[in-house]
């Protein structure tokens, strides 16, 4: 997000407290708010996507405001006093940043190939799945607008002539990188969760759950004990009182 965009966020969070009725709009598992103890009332849509101003989940109802995706959302409630990174110094804040490029360019890039670059996996899944809150012929044609938007953005990024084998190892680089900066700590800078924390539980837990046409993905993550005990204690510790984790 850019400085211009930060600042325009930040003054209109900071006109008001955070409302007791704000709503979080996710396709899948997000953290974040939770790991602020704000007040949000979760609702999961498979058309998510299309009901954000950006295109991109989550994104957060409040009051008369909508704001979308993980970094515009952490500026916004940091703008209202809430921050989960406010004890690192600046050292560990650039350090937190750049965890959090790698991640967003490995593992949110890798999950996107495999679901609309992997052929067997965009026939038998993700096509149906992607379609399934659209009557026809409009599911058919929102998916296959999806999947070229994907395509193009991987060829932009250099990864259009990418093998599967290739993208896995890109996986397992990440991981690797994030399970020696974990340890044997319970969160990635010690004992309190940041923003990072958020975005990989995000990332990995939507790896180890998301149904695809083989367990290649997940495996990767599961070969990490560290990185798989993380995303439990995170589902246990913030999300088990909306019933049996998926990882249990």
């Amino acid at each position: 997000m850019s400085l211009v965009a930060e600042a325009f966020v930040s003054q209109i969070a900071a006109t008001e407290p955070w409302p007791e009725n704000a709503t979080l709009y996710q396709q899948l598992r997000e953290a974040f708010l939770q790991m602020c103890n704000l007040p949000v009332k979760v609702v999961c849509r498979a058309n998510a996507e299309y009901m954000s101003p950006s295109g991109k989940v989550p994104f957060i109802h409040v009051g008369n405001q909508v704001v979308s995706e993980l970094g515009p959302i952490v500026q916004f409630v940091k703008a209202k006093g809430h921050s989960l990174s406010d004890g690192l110094d600046e050292v560990q804040k650039a350090e937190m940043k750049a965890y959090m490029e790698l991640v967003n360019n490995m593992l949110l890039t890798a999950e996107l190939y495999l679901q609309w670059c992997d052929e067997a996996t965009v026939g038998e899944i993700t096509i149906a799945r992607y379609g399934s809150p659209y009557p026809w012929p409009l599911n058919h044609i929102l998916a296959y607008q999806k999947q070229w938007e994907v395509k193009r953005k991987m060829k932009a990024i250099g990864w259009g002539n990418k093998t599967l084998d290739q993208v896995l190892e890109d996986v397992d680089q990440c991981c690797q990188a994030l399970s020696q900066r974990l340890g044997t700590q319970p969160y990635f800078f010690n004992k309190q969760p940041t923003e990072l924390d958020a975005l990989v539980f995000g990332h990995l837990y939507t790896i180890l759950t998301t149904q695809l046409t083989s367990d290649e993905l997940s495996e990767k993550v599961k070969n990490y004990s560290n990185l798989l005990a993380f995303c439990r204690r995170i589902e246990q510790h913030y999300f088990e009182d909306r019933g049996k984790g998926r990882l249990s």
